[in-house]
């Protein structure tokens, strides 16, 4: 029996929203507010990614006071994770609690890990595996559930409407939704998985469950998370958009050309997976360096205010009205090209 060829699959790139008829006045009328359940109600519905480049104490605090959320990583030891929750409530003495995630696996000590974050204070945990859909997960959300039945509980990453309707079977009040879609990934080039982001939210978001769904990976920009919030998401999860910044993880180096960089890398690379566990299986990503950016709130500013624009060129006010109003349109890679800005390629 041969397997059968399903429909297109889109890609952010391959779709636009269709701009319609608005009656707001002020952007600042637009309420961009998102709860995942149990508690975890985001003002920013973007969240930074459990990867050693990208959330530390430093960036879970910042990123809340934004609105946001981080998921403190979970590669490194107990203790040492304990102590970036607790950074992340210190950087928070002059603000309102933060909502702090972080992220535990599903093998080894992950249940000794949960005990000790949600002792340390955390408000959700991340269950962080690549393949999400697998046994291993479902023995691990049974056993978490079990330890702790109220608490909110994050896993992933799936790109079925079947891997989300299981994991939510399973424990999970929120699903990482994309397979190898992530800038550092290559997931899809080493195994031959996945499917594109923007089909993977499309698929997901039919889901009947009581469950919310996390856009992760292949976020490159605030029309990017307009897409993904109309397409069905309820939040989106950012690595490589927020790489960079001041309060990510790790030095600022100077290279060879005199500009300074930080470094970012996939935790499927060799180089993440030698540091964290001493050696390496599979690798599904690779580590990169990239310009050094300065403070991730100048970042999420200007993407707040994309978000914001986006809303109001459908007529929203709300997360729901968009939904309810979003029109999708393909577009050609004509289109595409014509989307970007292109007078640099322009022949005068």
């Amino acid at each position: 029996m041969t397997s059968s060829l399903s429909s297109d699959a889109l890609t952010y790139d391959d779709v636009l929203l269709q701009p319609q008829y608005s009656e707001i006045r002020s952007r600042s009328d637009i309420n961009i507010a998102t709860n995942l359940g149990r508690g975890v109600e985001l003002e920013l519905p973007i969240i930074s990614s459990p990867m050693d480049t990208i959330t530390g104490g430093y960036m879970a605090s910042s990123i809340y006071k934004l609105g946001g959320a981080g998921i403190i990583h979970r590669y490194n030891t107990i203790e040492e994770q304990v102590l970036e929750v607790v950074d992340a409530y210190q950087h928070s003495v002059n603000s309102i609690s933060p909502i702090i995630g972080a992220a535990i696996g599903i093998s080894g000590d992950y249940l000794e890990r949960a005990t000790a974050l949600i002792s340390a204070g955390v408000d959700f945990l991340c269950v962080d595996v690549a393949h999400g859909h697998h046994i291993m997960m479902k023995e691990a959300l049974e056993n978490i559930r079990n330890l702790t039945p109220d608490f909110h509980i994050m896993a992933g990453n799936v790109a079925t409407l079947q891997g989300v309707n299981d994991l939510s079977d399973w424990g999970a009040d929120s699903v990482r939704c994309n397979i190898g879609g992530g800038s550092i990934c290559s997931t899809r080039i080493q195994t031959g998985h996945g499917l594109p982001g923007l089909q993977t939210i499309f698929e997901c978001a039919q889901t009947d469950r009581d469950v919310t769904i996390i856009a992760d990976g292949g976020i490159r920009n605030s029309g990017d998370i307009v897409k993904a919030l109309a397409a069905g998401a309820d939040a989106v999860m950012c690595g490589s958009l927020l790489s960079g910044t001041t309060e990510t993880p790790g030095d600022v180096f100077e290279g060879s050309d005199g500009f300074k960089y930080k470094v970012y890398r996939g935790m499927a690379s060799k180089e993440a997976q030698i540091k964290w566990r001493g050696k390496y299986s599979s690798f599904e990503g690779v580590s990169s360096q990239v310009p050094f950016r300065g403070s991730v709130v100048d970042i999420l500013k200007d993407v707040e205010r994309g978000i914001r624009s986006g809303f109001s060129y459908s007529g929203a006010t709300s997360l729901a009205e968009l939904r309810s109003k979003a029109k999708f349109v393909r577009q050609t890679s004509a289109g595409l090209g014509e989307s970007r800005t292109h007078i640099a390629t322009r022949k005068w």
